[in-house]
């Protein structure tokens, strides 16, 4: 799976260039086979690092590469993919605090 359109790497791209706004996510990816869950709102001009809310464990604003996401091989051929059908209407602060109280970026899906 192509883990990035065209569209959504614009839409990224300017809200990298926005690094003072309470961006909404713009996309979300997951590990079909596991709990990880990646809510990114920006992608950095060198066309690798995104930000926003990661859920490897305990869910964190921070830093992540799209590359390494990519690379990710996981068991029957699979890698990490990204939710088609995801609209991340709320702003990240208010999924990173929802993720937070409810333990896990799955569960706060279900509040938000």
């Amino acid at each position: 799976m192509i883990l990035l359109s065209d569209e959504l790497r614009e839409q990224l791209l300017a809200n990298g260039r926005q690094r003072d706004i309470d961006h909404v996510p713009v996309v979300k990816f997951f590990n079909p086979l596991g709990k990880i869950v990646w809510l990114a709102t920006e992608l950095d001009a060198d066309g690798d690092t995104l930000f926003g809310l990661a859920d490897i464990g305990e869910s964190e604003l921070g830093y992540f590469s799209l590359e390494e996401m990519s690379s990710i091989s996981l068991p029957f051929g699979m890698g990490i993919e990204r939710d088609i059908l995801f609209t991340g209407d709320l702003p990240i602060s208010v999924w990173a605090e929802t993720a937070h109280h409810a333990g896990s970026i799955r569960a706060a899906e279900r509040i938000v």
